[in-house]
């Protein structure tokens, strides 16, 4: 089906079109070139959140870039990133000189160690917070908090715009894209559904340049930015879609932006 096709077809079939390609992308060769194959070297919870959280943080950008980089960051938190967080000092912070992927630095890097140890010793996980501010749709409220809760600490105000807020209007494509990594079920081998307490339905797109492009063509988005409010009219379309798994359509999107130059 070729895209002048889709301004002719109905909602049933540009859902069974996005079906078809959701499960055709959503298999485990995907993590070969994707960050999420970075969690997937663990299998202790809280190693899977903390690498997840930090390798999203740096997903922007060149793809080999970002896998080699989060390659390197893990090796800087000697493998082991729970007992690297518990465990770490400021004395500590030189074993992150150099390192940097674009505008994310080793500055930054030692503040996100120093906000995670402080968030695993006061809620035990990561999915603890969240759970605490979920809504019954959505997850981005929990995001909002979570960020505040981030930068609760003294902070170079430089690294706050490592996460995103979408009470700012921010679609925050990463942490939504680390909190579908977290809660989708691990049974199609990508997402690793470690997080029982939320579920997919609460999950938003990670919508990025590519799958935005690919959801205005598919006339599922009119809004022209990648902005929170763009986000909140995809959500509501994909929901439509499949209410309990709505972001099972980013592997769609995605692929067809990606692997299909759609």
């Amino acid at each position: 089906m070729d895209q002048s096709s889709f301004s002719k077809i109905s909602n049933i079939q540009l859902k069974e079109f996005l079906d078809e390609k959701a499960v055709f992308y959503e298999q485990p060769k995907f993590i070969e070139t994707d960050p999420v194959q970075i969690p997937h070297l663990f299998s202790q919870k809280e190693d899977i959140e903390i690498s997840g959280f930090l390798t999203a943080t740096i997903s922007w950008g060149n793809r080999k870039s970002i896998l080699k980089n989060a390659h390197k960051l893990i090796t800087l938190l000697g493998n082991s990133p729970l007992d690297f967080v518990m465990n770490h000092k400021a004395s500590d912070n030189h074993y992150f000189d150099g390192f940097v992927h674009r505008t994310f630095n080793s500055t930054d890097l030692s503040y996100f160690i120093c906000s995670l140890q402080h968030l695993y010793n006061t809620y035990g996980n990561l999915e603890n917070f969240f759970n605490q501010y979920k809504q019954e749709e959505t997850l981005q409220n929990a995001i909002h908090h979570f960020k505040k809760e981030f930068f609760s600490l003294p902070h170079p105000s430089r690294t706050e715009k490592h996460i995103s807020d979408p009470h700012k209007n921010s679609a925050a494509k990463r942490i939504n894209m680390f909190l579908r990594w977290m809660v989708r079920d691990a049974k199609a081998g990508v997402d690793l559904g470690v997080w029982s307490t939320i579920s997919a339905s609460q999950l938003s797109c990670p919508l990025d340049v590519h799958s935005g492009n690919v959801a205005r063509k598919l006339g599922l988005l009119t809004r022209k930015q990648n902005d929170g409010k763009a986000l909140t009219e995809l959500d509501k379309k994909l929901r439509e879609f499949d209410v309990n798994d709505p972001v099972k359509y980013d592997y769609a999107l995605f692929g067809l932006g990606v692997f299909e130059k759609f």
